[in-house]
């Protein structure tokens, strides 16, 4: 045999993983194979494999024996859009996909050199754990991964594609990542498995119901994005990569053109009911400013009374960050100062514009929240919004009551320009709350209560509840009509484009966790 037969023949191997009896299996469970994916996600013929040829090095419980060159993983780079992109893809038809010495050295490396070249990461996981046979050095193999992430966080924009199994120490790679994105059916999460639950708890679950990509998107937030099966997530996550720079000292790219349908200008003004306590959407707010068709929430399924996502303005990517009438009222709890934070410190980490739209009627009420720590996640929220050094600019629709205002993107916490539309109600609180507050004794004191409690309202609400003593005091920059919005955030993006500002020096703020 030629040294070049013999080099065919061993890249052969090499593409064939476990072999075609397995690759067959892959197929059955409607997966695609780690090259497939690949090659799905790059521009045509980009990739460029580096450590094709790699082997484990163990010969416990007879390893020695079951050898396979790239040992479970395919590592390189190549373009999406025709940018550099870094990618790892986890190969099931090798031992699993389990994570060895070697496999987790091929994935550091890959990271090293997404690192030194500022180009993003992503990982397309299917993988049954650490390997077992190797013992503590395939443990060791995820925490040099895990110091990688974390190094490399607001550094390289970081992507994690769950495909497949990621059980045990492996979740915590994709949860130090910007983004997960999970598919139906297909993939799922968790630390410990169905059995082991059953054993310590004597719960009965399915791998489905603890952690799949339905669960992970409306009960814990861990998944960002959904899709119905590998092809669709594929495309999706190419669709992400479009609205990310390469890394924490470029802008994201602008498209060359853009579209925007004049008639949602004529939309936009009767979006908003009459009545202040009826909801409405505000995605179809959302729609009238942005560019056409270029909204991306992220985590549309879970803390639905905000909503977050990337968008663009004549071309230029911006985050958005809306709270949401149309559930629980709009109202902060928990899980949404949790996940909009989080989306607030990414945007800032990459140089993306802050959009935000306001109706906030306040922070929810109740026992459940106080006791699991509404004060600290809420803080999250106000330190993410404090610390953003990017252009900062919020829209008031409606409500804007007490210190979820505050949150809730405002001048007095660094906001760059605020606008209010003549809708909005800038307060301490609603006008019926207000008035019984203030106006208790006279209220208490009238012969009709009823009467005069109604009128007490309607007095608050003359003085408080609108935009007009928030906009003497400059708290708000302007009230502008609905229709202005788009020309108006245009403007204000424009102007503070090479807006310049800059951090106490310090190692790291103490965030509220």
């Amino acid at each position: 045999m030629s040294k070049n037969e013999l080099l065919s023949e061993k890249r052969l191997a090499s593409h064939l993983g476990g072999g075609q009896a397995r690759i067959d299996k892959q197929h059955q469970q409607g997966k695609l194979t780690a090259r497939e994916r690949i090659t799905l996600l790059l521009d045509e013929a980009s990739f460029q494999e580096i450590g094709q040829f790699v082997e484990h090095r163990s010969t416990s419980f007879g390893l020695d024996k079951q050898k396979f060159p790239g040992d479970g993983v395919i590592t390189g780079y190549g373009t999406i859009h025709g940018r550099l992109i870094y990618v790892f893809s986890q190969d099931f038809t090798v031992l699993g996909g389990s994570l060895s010495e070697t496999h987790a050295a091929k994935i550091c490396r890959i990271m090293d050199l997404a690192m030194k070249n500022g180009a993003p990461v992503i990982g397309l996981n299917d993988s049954g754990g650490a390997r077992i046979q190797e013992g503590v050095v395939s443990l060791a193999g995820y925490a040099d991964i895990f110091y990688r992430n974390t190094r490399a966080s607001g550094v390289i924009p970081q992507i994690s594609v769950i495909m497949g199994p990621c059980a045990g120490g492996a979740v915590y790679s994709p949860a130090l990542t910007d983004f997960v994105f999970m598919v139906e059916d297909t993939s799922y999460m968790f630390v410990t498995g169905p059995n082991v639950v059953k054993t310590v708890t004597h719960e009965e679950v399915s791998s489905e119901d603890l952690g799949g990509a339905k669960t992970h998107a409306e009960k814990s937030g861990v998944n960002h994005f959904t899709a119905a099966n590998d092809v669709e997530c594929l495309k999706k996550v190419r669709d992400l990569v479009t609205f990310l720079p390469q890394n924490a000292y470029e802008l994201a790219p602008e498209p060359r053109s853009f579209k925007f349908s004049a008639n949602k200008l004529e939309q936009i003004q009767h979006i908003v009911p009459d009545n202040p306590n009826l909801p409405y959407d505000i995605r179809k707010v959302i729609d009238c400013v942005i560019d056409d068709e270029s909204f991306r929430e992220v985590q549309e399924d879970f803390a639905k009374n905000i909503v977050c996502g990337f968008a663009r303005l004549e071309g230029r990517t911006i985050g958005i960050v809306a709270n949401q009438p149309a559930a629980m009222a709009g109202v902060l709890d928990i899980d949404a100062s949790r996940k909009s934070a989080r989306f607030v410190r990414f945007c800032d980490s990459f140089n993306i514009p802050l959009l935000v739209f306001e109706d906030v009627p306040g922070f929810l009420p109740g026992t459940d929240q106080e006791w699991r720590g509404i004060i600290t996640h809420g803080a999250k929220l106000l330190y993410a919004f404090s610390e953003a050094t990017v252009p900062r600019v919020t829209v008031i629709t409606r409500k804007a009551y007490g210190g979820a205002f505050d949150v809730m993107n405002s001048k007095n916490i660094g906001a760059d320009m605020n606008y209010a539309w003549p809708t909005s109600e800038i307060a301490v609180m609603g006008a019926k709350g207000a008035a019984e507050i203030i106006f208790k004794r006279e209220i208490a004191e009238a012969e009709n209560s009823e009467e005069k409690w109604k009128e007490k309202e309607a007095e608050y609400a003359e003085l408080f509840a609108n935009p007009y003593r928030a906009a003497e005091r400059g708290i708000v920059d302007d009230v502008i009509l609905p229709q202005e919005t788009r020309a108006k955030l245009i403007s204000a993006f424009k102007m503070l484009e090479n807006k310049a500002e800059s951090l106490p020096k310090k190692k790291h703020g103490n965030i509220p966790l």
